[in-house]
């Protein structure tokens, strides 16, 4: 793609890498094939190649975004789907989260808009506020279908949509601690608490730790982490992002220099692909770059990590169908998509693939908050999809989708990393059939 950016534009570090992400698009539109919102919508601004012409535009000319640019980038999931298609190598996610961050800094939402992310970056990186908002939520409840028929307040009648009905017991595996290796010490890591996941699903931690400690490894959770910063992130809130980044990179680099870490292991996949990403975010800072690539060359999602250690056989051989859902943070953002099948395979799974596994299945983040109605047709082709395996559960590696998926999947959907460690001598995840286990084996778990 041909730019005019002028010199003075180029000299910010910034506009100078969108520049040459954009002049690597040409205009080819594999991407649209892929993108979520294009097939959804038809429209050609809701495809990656559209964003990129409206993105260029808004760059270039050096004027704030307007009301078309920040409806077409706020309708982007960063399913990042068109980054696995692309013969060029756009990267796309780079420019579209610089694409946020001048919208951030130039555009004035509506004042519901405004409120509702407001209160979502205020919320849900914090575990405590986000657990008393879910405690909260119930009195909210009745009024859905009132807010459901506002077009300003549909974002809260979903989040009240999306909020269980119960919430889980506070864990452990969420706070500060060491978890010793069972037996010898094979290798020492640290895994990421994170924000959403440590209060909707706090089992998933749990289970990866008692996993991990019987394999030999020890886990640590440092002190000081925080919030990934995803969530904001992908709002084009950088300070608020980068200040997660910093504060986890601090807490990292504590156990890097004092026991050693060979891995910090993340169990939610849209966690890790921003945690990969520290070093680019921080790569202009002089005082953070080195120790930000550091620690985003040693975080692994957990079935990545898993798939580097000697497996055992599996001590409770269940035999059931899986149907794999391979979250768009993982296979398109992380570029992992092997590694948990072979994992599932190896524990005696049998793993189907549902058709359209590369489509996301809504959840994006705060996106199935947001844009409700998007979301809402993109989960119910998802989930047709799912169930068309006939599978007996269905396995995930995000706490996004999980949410996203389970209240009409018609059966389990869990972490993958509980299957496994069911799998190899742990607990059964709750709701979990046990599965055609060996007569021997039926007491097991």
């Amino acid at each position: 793609m041909q730019t005019s950016f002028t010199s003075e534009q180029l000299a910010e570090p910034h506009v100078a890498e969108a520049e040459s992400i954009l002049r690597k698009c040409v205009h080819c539109g594999f991407c649209t094939a892929t993108c979520p919102t294009y097939v959804t919508l038809g429209n050609e601004l809701d495809s990656p190649r559209g964003r990129i012409y409206l993105i260029k535009d808004m760059l270039e000319n050096n004027r704030p975004a307007d009301r078309q640019i920040v409806t077409h980038i706020d309708r982007c999931l960063s399913c990042l789907a068109c980054m696995t298609t692309c013969p060029s190598g756009v990267d796309y996610m780079h420019l579209v989260d610089h694409a946020r961050i001048h919208i951030e800094k130039t555009y004035r939402r509506p004042l519901l808009n405004r409120l509702t992310r407001a209160l979502l970056a205020l919320v849900l990186p914090y575990p405590g506020r986000f657990r008393a908002s879910l405690a909260l939520a119930k009195l909210g409840r009745p009024f859905v279908p009132l807010f459901r028929a506002l077009p300003g307040l549909k974002p809260m009648a979903a989040m009240l949509d999306l909020a269980p009905k119960a919430v889980p017991a506070d864990s452990a595996s969420a706070k500060p601690g060491t978890w010793p290796a069972a037996g010898g010490r094979r290798g020492r890591v640290a895994i990421l608490s994170g924000c959403a996941q440590s209060v909707l699903d706090p089992a998933i931690n749990q289970a990866a730790i008692d996993l991990l400690t019987r394999l030999g490894i020890e886990v640590v959770v440092p002190q000081g982490e925080a919030c990934c910063g995803a969530l904001v992130h992908h709002m084009g809130r950088e300070a608020q992002a980068l200040d997660s980044a910093r504060r986890n990179i601090d807490a990292w680099t504590r156990e890097i220099e004092g026991d050693g870490l060979d891995a910090i292991i993340i169990t939610t996949s849209g966690c890790g692909t921003t945690v990969k990403d520290y070093g680019h975010m921080l790569r202009f800072d002089p005082a953070w770059a080195q120790k930000a690539a550091k620690v985003s060359a040693l975080a692994k999602d957990v079935t990545e990590y898993l798939s580097t250690l000697d497996m055992p056989e599996p001590v409770n051989a269940t035999g059931l169908a899986v149907a794999y859902h391979s979250a768009c943070s993982l296979q398109h953002g992380q570029k992992i998509t092997g590694e948990p099948k072979a994992l599932l395979r190896r524990a005696g799974f049998t793993v189907k693939d549902p058709a359209e596994g590369h489509l996301c299945c809504g959840s994006a983040g705060t996106y199935n908050i947001m844009q409700p109605d998007i979301s809402a047709t993109l989960k119910t082709r998802k989930v047709k999809n799912l169930k068309a395996t006939k599978a007996q559960v269905i396995a995930a590696g995000n706490i996004g989708c999980i949410t996203q998926i389970g209240d009409a999947a018609g059966i389990p959907v869990v972490h993958t990393v509980k299957l496994l460690n069911w799998a190899f001598g742990g607990e059964r995840p709750e709701g979990v059939p046990r599965g055609r286990a060996a007569p021997e084996l039926e007491t097991a778990d």
